[in-house]
């Protein structure tokens, strides 16, 4: 407990050190489990249309994880009520079976680009839901998703 108040406190300092930074939340998985109905829920505040953002995909997955690759569908929701439908794949394994991303030991964590120079056409409130799409009922080894927009 006290390690996980120290890592948070930590990463509260070095986002609110970032200029770029408008928004960063990262959802833990009980268990390093992820199930098909369950889908991981962010809201973002759009306040400024006028600028160009960059949003990035934070995942946490341990080596015990089955594949070297994650498929997510990722559903927009605007201010409005419209939304919008993705499916993502994110690579987490090169070809020799060498994780990606950084991390000692068991636990190694990779940020996405997403979108680059994206353009968000209203104000308001954004609803942005992640189901994984692995086709596993029970997808284990996925620790921790997040979502960070920055300018």
């Amino acid at each position: 407990m006290k390690d996980k108040l120290l890592l948070l406190s930590l990463l509260f300092l070095l986002c609110s050190c970032d200029p770029k930074h408008v928004f960063e939340e990262n959802r833990h998985l009980e268990g390093g489990i992820w199930n098909t109905n369950q889908k991981m829920t962010f809201e973002v505040s759009i306040t400024d249309t006028s600028t160009l953002y960059k949003i990035y995909i934070n995942l946490r997955n341990g080596t015990d994880y089955p594949f070297s690759n994650l498929y997510l569908f990722l559903k927009t929701t605007f201010p409005d009520g419209n939304s919008s439908k993705d499916t993502i794949e994110c690579i987490l394994a090169d070809y020799d079976g060498h994780w990606r991303g950084s991390g000692m030991g068991s636990v190694k964590f990779n940020r996405f680009v997403f979108q680059k120079r994206l353009h968000f056409p209203q104000k308001g409130t954004y609803h942005f839901e992640f189901e994984q799409a692995m086709r596993v009922n029970k997808l284990k080894g996925i620790q921790d998703i997040g979502l960070r927009i920055e300018r």
